[in-house]
């Protein structure tokens, strides 16, 4: 368990356990990054107004109001 200086011999164990947690974490980043780039820059305003009107998020007077809004 401890070398002959007194330190602990499992540093090399926690040398793996950080570079798999630091490689995990610079995947997850990616993956959300690439998943918020993808999303908002394929849909057009008036797709992402369509959709929170078929979700039920804006009634339908906000909807045609928006929609009068986004083709003049």
């Amino acid at each position: 368990m401890f070398n002959h200086d007194g330190w602990v011999v499992f540093g090399g164990m926690f040398m793996w356990v950080f570079w798999i947690v630091l490689i995990y974490l610079v995947i997850k980043m990616l993956r959300t990054t690439d998943k918020k780039s993808n999303s908002s820059h394929d849909e057009s305003p008036i797709m992402i107004l369509e959709k929170r009107y078929a979700r039920g998020e804006i009634n339908e007077d906000e909807y045609k109001h928006r929609h009068k809004e986004l083709n003049s």
